[in-house]
């Protein structure tokens, strides 16, 4: 998260729902793991995907996944659910962008309502054909929900970057003091 300059403010702000996405998929045998449930792995991968396309839209081109944070699992995914994926940009830097995930299931042959089954917040970063990081749109949240996430999506950057920092000074105490890892 090399992102420490604020917003080209000549670049003008894109709507939440401009790059919301759902992605929906139906979850196979092959997708299960030893227990006979929908692999975690499976669900992240679908997770990344569809904050992949929202970071994409959003950005207006190629995004890399930087982070991912606070993957819960609430529920087993199981055989025969449609697994929905339903993803939106909740903050943006000058070059990153936070991306909300939540997923949910339901049954492929019955009318019940989908449960939320996870939940996941990713880090992007914008790049260039170079693979260098380039600005990206702010983000203007349309709804109530829409500026509770980013205000909740701040509180988690600065969360990241007081980690990150703490964790480069313990490394750096370490190394001074002959301490290898």
């Amino acid at each position: 998260m090399t992102d420490q300059l604020p917003p080209d403010p000549a670049i003008e702000a894109k709507p939440t729902s401009a790059s919301r996405t759902t992605l929906s998929h139906i979850m196979t045998g092959s997708d299960t793991n030893l227990l006979g449930t929908v692999h975690g792995g499976v669900i992240m991968k679908l997770v990344d995907d569809a904050a992949g396309a929202v970071a994409g839209r959003h950005s207006g081109g190629p995004a890399v996944t930087a982070s991912m944070d606070e993957m819960v699992f609430l529920e087993p995914v199981r055989v025969g659910d449609l697994v929905h994926v339903k993803a939106q940009v909740n903050w943006t830097g000058r070059s990153s962008m936070e991306v909300g995930v939540r997923v949910l299931a339901e049954r492929w042959n019955e009318s019940t309502p989908a449960q939320q089954v996870g939940s996941a917040y990713l880090v992007f970063a914008a790049v260039d054909a170079e693979g260098k990081p380039r600005a990206v749109p702010p983000v203007r949240p349309e709804t109530e929900r829409d500026r509770r996430r980013h205000q909740e999506a701040q509180i988690r950057r600065t969360h990241r970057l007081a980690r990150r920092r703490a964790i480069m000074e313990l490394r750096e105490r370490r190394a001074a003091e002959g301490m290898q890892d």
